[in-house]
């Protein structure tokens, strides 16, 4: 079994100071982090999750996948199945209409991993039909390829696909037992597939943290590794360079710093594999340094900004050539890492109002969700909401002062739960999705009298709509 060799912060440079202040300043920032792990000179120095989250979960790496499509589809060049200039028509003769216009007939691989396609807009999203691989080649283009930098996730999609086509195996199964073989990835680590069963390339990676900092130690290795050369050194030092201009639709500091093969650059001269929610596999090669992060930074304005920012300020920046003295801090940090949790709801956890309320039930007004009736009840550590919808019932249990690790109703997936009485007569309750999908629900809860009005909202990506915003009103029976 591959591990990575483990080493004190001190003894590569890093304070362990350094670490607990990271720690501490994301929390101030009330950043709904999930992991945080750091490497240097190849020698893991940092492993912390935040509970639920542990060592051995998957988490929902998002565009991180475009990554490792680059990695996949730079494996086939270096093998010389596939050339950077190959026309992607001329490899999916069987999806192209009869009439193929002239900007998607010039475009090639290198203008994909380059994100310069002939599209401004992932082109399965319009609805055109529910063949993801298809929709790119019916979707009428708007711009010459090669030139302008848009985010075309179907681009990184059909890329994965291609591979998928070559290899006769899912693009992750191919990935884990070609280009990754004896790092030993998560055995359970998978993609999520489109609606036809292809590899969701541009976002559905599902692997654990650990697995990304082992795919960045494969990055620093230049794709040679245990003395095999599994993708080119060229085609590594091309896919983090600097190709593609992305300032113009960079909403953050760190995304306006440019745009390699499916890679994007930092603020501070390095690489990025980047995914939605502050996803994130940070490399500084200058300073033999490579951060890992996961969290939900969705619905947060510059949440992801504010993680590069302490990785650089906090990490980066105080590093030291020179091993560093053992101090008494490192207890501090194991004692702070132990701790770790997804912080819960903040305010009160009892008001006049709950007594009155609790277990109470109302008969909702007629809603587009076909809510029926709600009720909320609590006990000492939390309490429980309930809808019943026609004939099912929809319990979401949550915890005051802590997390309560629940099943999410209707999707079934994992969730870690907590309320609180943000006045005397508001109930807010906030589930953060620890699943599939990575987001969050919440509830606010407005009682007067023997009226209730309930505002839901969700951050995620597709699924949940049920939530995403509505009123409801109802009435104590």
């Amino acid at each position: 079994m591959f591990e990575l060799p483990v080493a004190s912060p001190e003894s590569v440079g890093i304070g362990s100071e350094q670490i607990e202040n990271m720690i501490r300043r994301l929390g101030r920032n009330q950043i709904p982090m999930h992991s945080l792990l750091l490497m240097r000179r190849g020698k893991l120095v940092y492993e912390g999750y935040y509970r639920p989250y542990h060592r051995e979960k998957l988490h929902r790496m998002f565009s991180v996948s475009k990554s490792m499509v680059s990695l996949g589809i730079g494996c086939l060049i270096t093998r010389g199945e596939l050339h950077p200039n190959d026309k992607i028509v001329d490899l999916f003769p069987e999806k192209c209409p009869a009439d193929v216009h002239p900007y998607l007939a010039e475009m090639t691989l290198q203008n994909m991993l380059e994100m310069r396609t002939c599209y401004s807009k992932t082109t399965y999203k319009l609805g055109l039909t529910d063949d993801w691989v298809e929709s790119f080649f019916i979707t009428p283009p708007d711009h010459p390829p090669g030139t302008i930098f848009h985010y075309d996730t179907s681009s990184s999609h059909v890329l994965c696909a291609l591979i998928e086509k070559l290899t006769g195996v899912p693009f992750w199964d191919f990935m884990k037992s070609t280009v990754f073989q004896g790092l030993d990835l998560s055995m359970d680590s998978y993609m999520l597939a489109d609606p036809c069963g292809v590899s969701m390339g541009g976002a559905g990676l599902m692997c654990t943290p650990m697995d990304l900092m082992k795919i960045g130690y494969f990055l620093s290795c230049k794709g040679t590794i245990f003395g095999e050369k599994r993708i080119s050194e060229k085609y590594i030092d091309q896919a983090l360079s600097f190709i593609s201009p992305t300032v113009m639709k960079a909403p953050l500091p760190s995304e306006a710093c440019g745009y390699g093969m499916q890679f994007w650059r930092t603020e501070r001269g390095g690489n990025v594999c980047y995914g939605r929610g502050g996803q994130l596999l940070i490399m500084q090669p200058e300073a033999d340094l490579i951060c890992v992060t996961t969290a939900d930074t969705q619905g947060l304005s510059g949440g992801n900004q504010f993680i590069y920012n302490a990785f650089f300020e906090e990490i980066l920046d105080q590093l030291s050539d020179e091993k560093k003295e053992e101090s008494s801090v490192q207890a501090s940090l194991a004692g702070l890492t132990a701790s770790l949790t997804i912080a819960p709801v903040g305010g009160t956890y009892r008001t006049p109002m709950q007594h009155q309320v609790n277990g109470k039930v109302y008969e909702m007004e007629e809603n587009s969700i076909h809510v029926r009736k709600m009720s909320v009840s609590f006990d000492e550590s939390g309490g429980c909401l309930s809808f019943r919808v026609d004939g099912d019932t929809w319990a979401i249990p949550f915890g005051f002062g802590g997390c309560q690790e629940i099943t999410f109703p209707i999707y079934q997936m994992c969730a870690a739960s907590s309320g609180a009485w943000i006045s005397e007569d508001c109930l807010y309750i906030r589930c953060y999705l620890c699943d599939t999908s990575v987001g969050s629900v919440h509830f606010q809860l407005h009682f007067s009298g023997n009226r209730v009005v309930i505002y839901m909202k969700k951050t995620e990506e597709s699924l949940f709509n049920e939530f995403s915003p509505k009123h409801l009103i109802g009435y104590r029976l």
